[in-house]
């Protein structure tokens, strides 16, 4: 059975999409089969797989509001060899129009079992916010992995995630799932910058053994990497950045064989 990850962190720019994005990448060149959920409404996962949104017939959307099967909407990209369910833009009316469905939760974790077995991992990247899309990843999600930027604030707002990952651990209804914490991912290192430094000595103490060895330096391969519709990991394997998630890649493999 394939283990679900979510990609979370409700403040915006440390790095989501192309952790998700990267981390997928470097799975499958270690012979992982993986699948990329992309329900973001920014949709940047989806674009920097080189997907042509305005080509799709179907986004993570459909999943939510007309309950699409997952099967119908995932598309393979042969160039990285991921599965992706991708987004769209209009991704952002899901929240409103499905508050008064009782099973608004549940909507992501039902709509995934069905494929758990035809993967070893499925990332889901998830919108900076902690609204009903995000509350879906977490409960459809064994573990969540959280990239935190190695620049001023790193820590603010982290609190709140931590206790919306409590409220589903303690709920007796989610128990099965029994979401941890895959661990914490550091992310765009300046290496001219002490604030930097500063800011992993402080997510270490709080985090302890949870923060991953892996440090993600920042890298304008990345930015470039997109632009092209392509994981860094492929644009330029030997970039800094691209190593820093492929050690990611093996980590994460590591610490669940």
């Amino acid at each position: 059975m394939g283990k679900i990850v979510a990609v979370s962190n409700q403040k915006g720019g440390v790095g989501k999409t192309t952790t998700s994005v990267n981390l997928a990448s470097g799975l499958v060149e270690l012979g992982k089969r993986v699948c990329l959920v992309d329900i973001d409404y920014q949709a940047n996962a989806t674009t920097n797989l080189g997907v042509n949104r305005s080509n799709l017939k179907a986004s993570s959307t459909d999943l939510f509001m007309n309950q699409v099967p997952v099967q119908d909407i995932l598309i393979h990209v042969p160039k990285v060899e991921i599965d992706i369910i991708p987004a769209k833009f209009d991704l952002s009316n899901v929240e409103g129009a499905l508050l008064s469905d009782d099973n608004k939760n549940y909507i992501l974790a039902n709509a995934l079992e069905p494929i758990r077995d035809n993967y070893d991992y499925i990332i889901i990247d998830c919108p900076p916010s902690l609204g009903l899309i995000t509350t879906n990843a977490l409960i459809a999600a064994d573990s969540v992995l959280i990239p935190v930027q190695c620049e001023f604030l790193a820590m603010d707002g982290l609190t709140q995630l931590l206790n919306t990952i409590r409220f589903i651990q303690n709920k007796k209804q989610y128990a099965e799932r029994k979401l941890i914490i895959e661990g914490v991912l550091l992310t765009m290192l300046d290496t001219r910058s002490n604030i930097g430094y500063e800011v992993i000595n402080e997510v270490k103490t709080y985090f302890r053994e949870k923060v991953f060895k892996t440090i993600i330096p920042r890298n304008v391969k990345v930015a470039v990497s997109s632009s092209y519709g392509l994981p860094v990991t492929e644009f330029s394997p030997r970039s800094k950045a691209s190593l820093g998630y492929k050690s990611l890649a093996k980590e994460v493999v590591e610490n669940n064989e």
